[in-house]
């Protein structure tokens, strides 16, 4: 993050795309830095999420960068010229920053991560935090907190366990040693790596395809995924029990079947 502030982010450092069919396309816009989280993109970004959130009609959200890399993550000078401040003040700094950022976890609507090219620290977390992520298979995406000197954060620490499971994400955060998009989808860390200049094209064609779906249903199985899913089978049963009748009372229920009974695609509006 930068040192300077202010409440008036520029447009130019986030381009926000919304598409016709319900999809929203956030592209990280400062490709001179690696897309680095400044404080005016963290203010666009958080502008941008929120607007998003009072959305009805969206469908989808994919996040991606421009240029070579997806983002490099925090500004590492303003970390370096801050420290000689006190805790409490890093502290509540800091908290806002991952907040800000992490807030694209509350969106109803399921979110895509395009891995266009490098993800570091922050901005690998800010993947991790996206419900899908389709990365270049020659992307790096690393933690290298502890190698500066620093405790990982922007919940690192439950992002990565959650994902990958506690082992590999120990590794990574012990050592801070990269990983390739194609060793990531190994490691079911990304759902899919594929080349380079296809990244951004296969993240909008799984958009599309989410886009169709019903989004009443869409947005109910979000909750039911959210924050690594039940904690057992009886809660998923009594979630289901509520979840699904309240589907069932929907038009688009209604639709559904109709469409397949017509073998014809679904034609779905939310009511």
């Amino acid at each position: 993050m930068s040192d300077e502030r202010t409440d008036t982010p520029s447009a130019d450092v986030l381009l926000v795309d919304r598409r016709d069919d319900g999809v929203a396309v956030l592209t990280l816009n400062d490709p001179d830095r690696r897309n680095a989280m400044s404080d005016e993109m963290t203010l666009a970004w958080r502008d941008a999420v929120a607007a998003l959130r009072a959305d009805a009609g969206l469908r989808c959200v994919v996040v991606t960068g421009a240029g070579s890399a997806f983002t490099s993550g925090g500004n590492l000078s303003w970390l370096a010229e801050k420290n000689d401040v006190a805790v409490p003040v890093l502290r509540d700094r800091m908290l806002e920053f991952y907040r800000t950022w992490l807030a694209i976890r509350a969106l109803e609507v399921p979110t895509i991560a395009a891995v266009n090219g490098h993800a570091v620290g922050a901005g690998f977390c800010l993947a991790l935090a996206c419900d899908l992520r389709y990365a270049a298979a020659d992307a790096k995406l690393l933690v290298p907190f502890t190698a500066l000197g620093l405790h990982p954060g922007m919940a690192a620490t439950w992002l990565l366990p959650e994902v990958a499971g506690l082992p590999l994400a120990r590794e990574l955060l012990f050592t801070g040693r990269a990983v390739t998009g194609t060793e990531a989808a190994g490691h079911g860390l990304v759902n899919r790596a594929v080349p380079r200049e296809r990244v951004l094209a296969e993240a909008l064609e799984v958009a599309a395809r989410i886009a169709e779906q019903a989004p009443i249903a869409t947005r109910l199985t979000k909750v039911a995924l959210s924050g690594g899913g039940h904690p057992d089978m009886d809660a998923a049963l009594r979630w289901e029990s509520l979840a699904q009748p309240v589907t069932m009372s929907s038009q688009d229920m209604l639709e559904g079947i109709r469409a397949q009974q017509e073998k014809r695609r679904p034609r779905f509006t939310g009511a």
